[in-house]
């Protein structure tokens, strides 16, 4: 019997095909597990052996337990009325369970699993659970239902904050969107069932979650073949299901008259309305085009200096470090003038952090009259959660002063999404920059090595792989102003 399991739940959240794959595919087409991957694991192995080795309470271990016999220790365990069991394997029916905590609670049990990651996610404000953890934790309460010993339907995650992060599964997730967790997963795991009893087809699409998967290699070259709809930029896995059965390919994209897809004020798809089934028609009849060129959509004013500064971090999330603050400035447009500035925090100290994080704005204070580039979010993201954990840095209205117009542009939400088209894709900076010409220094660069070969620099010291960082960072920095000056060249359309 092919078990549902909670890790396969995990991985259906961010790809269905991935579950396909795992269980179907030829095992030899696999990719290398990347670096980074591995380092995941290792973390979340050493995080669980840490949070264990100093309990709240005394537990069992049956970690040295493997299979059937774990499984029945678990059963003993349980009805023996053990207050807390650590390493657990609980079954029924069709579903398999590995949770890292089965405690006692009243008449039953409620499970737990151990996170190296922050149990919630999105603004402390508007946080919520994560998906991909729930449906693993809801797994685990099925199964302790269908033997008869839950306790309820509220199993916790032990996160990576030292938080014991509670998931209400029969609650409403929110005003505008009323269904429950327990909801979510039951759909996964009716599409987990067809997925393995193959009664369902999955196809693979492109996104961000796909780097680093081990189908990578052999997803694409079956997406290029297939000329599928995802390897538009935004059109995701989602839009690619409502349009493929009138609309296979990009080519046929191309091709169409979108009136002839109009019922009323709306489109035949739903979810896709008119002007974004003509947005898509445009990206695809762009990279169908024989010779095809990047153009901006709508004017763009850019703000001008004589001196411009393309800014970019670096960011440890297992850790919720910033270990690196990086600059390059550049004088009156000439790039002879470029000079690269880096703030890096040599250890994982709260300390360290802060003396890059003090640095790193020194380094801007002392620049007023400059234009700081940036690509996302992203920085602004966590230069917030810096000053929030180091607030006598600066305030709150400096740094949201330094973050807004004209002193600031963020290239990729105020510029490359409302105002530009590729033939790319993606809008990712090493998409773009690529793009135009420009070359990493690195045989494989990204933020994920980045993560990487930090938790290296930690370990041993070395100092070629603390120069591979800030070479790897210098790079993002200049492509991020070679994708300035591409931008400025771009005609308008």
């Amino acid at each position: 019997m092919r078990y549902i399991t909670a890790s396969m739940l995990y991985d259906l959240v961010a790809c269905p095909h991935r579950v396909t794959m795992d269980q179907f595919g030829d095992p030899t087409q696999r990719d290398e597990t990347s670096p980074f991957v591995e380092l995941l694991w290792e973390r979340g192995t050493a995080f669980e052996r840490e949070t264990m080795a100093a309990p709240t309470q005394p537990y069992l271990d049956l970690s040295k337990y493997a299979g059937d016999e774990k499984e029945r220790q678990t059963l003993d365990a349980m009805r023996r009325g053990e207050p807390l069991i650590y390493s657990a394997r609980i079954r029924a029916d069709d579903l398999l369970g590995d949770p890292d905590l089965l405690r006692r609670q009243d008449d039953g049990y409620v499970a737990g699993d151990i996170k190296s990651g922050s149990g919630e996610e999105g603004p402390e404000d508007l946080s919520k659970p994560k998906l991909h953890y729930a449906v693993q934790v809801a797994l685990y309460t099925d199964v302790l239902e269908r033997l008869g010993l839950s306790a309820g339907r509220r199993p916790f995650i032990w996160d990576i904050h030292g938080r014991e992060v509670v998931y209400n599964l029969n609650a409403p997730q929110g005003v505008k969107d009323p269904k429950s967790l327990w909801s979510d997963y039951q759909g996964c795991l009716a599409e987990a069932r067809q997925i393995v009893a193959r009664t369902v087809k999955t196809m693979p699409a492109y996104g961000s979650v796909c780097k680093e998967c081990h189908w990578y290699t052999g997803c694409q070259k079956r997406l290029e073949a297939a000329d599928d709809l995802t390897l538009l930029p935004g059109l995701g896995r989602s839009k690619r299901d409502v349009l493929v059965d009138r609309i296979p390919t990009i080519n046929a994209l191309a091709q169409i008259r979108p009136s002839a897809f109009l019922k009323g004020k709306k489109t035949v798809f739903p979810g896709i309305g008119p002007d974004t089934l003509v947005k898509f028609q445009e990206r695809a009849k762009l990279v169908t085009s024989p010779n095809p060129r990047p153009y901006l959509s709508r004017p763009v004013s850019l703000p001008v200096s004589d001196l411009e500064v393309f800014f970019d971090i670096e960011v440890d999330p297992m850790h919720d470090h910033t270990y690196l603050h990086g600059f390059i400035e550049r004088r009156n447009g000439e790039n002879s003038t470029e000079r690269y500035t880096a703030m890096f925090a040599e250890h994982l100290s709260p300390l360290e952090e802060r003396d890059a994080f003090a640095r790193a704005w020194g380094y801007l204070q002392a620049r007023p009259s400059a234009v700081i580039y940036f690509y996302s979010p992203y920085e602004r993201t966590y230069w917030r959660k810096l000053r929030e954990s180091y607030p006598d840095v600066c305030s709150e209205a400096q740094l949201e002063s330094l973050f807004t117009p004209p002193r600031s542009v963020d290239l990729y939400t105020n510029v490359v999404r409302r105002a530009t088209e590729w033939p790319t894709r993606d809008y990712s900076i090493k998409t773009l920059a690529k793009f135009l010409g420009f070359k990493w220094r690195d045989a494989h660069p990204s933020g994920a090595a980045s993560i990487e070969w930090f938790a290296r620099w930690i370990e041993i010291g070395d100092p070629a792989i603390r120069l591979r960082i800030l070479d790897y960072n210098e790079d993002d920095c200049r492509a991020t102003r070679v994708l300035l000056d591409g931008i400025r060249n771009l005609a308008l359309r």
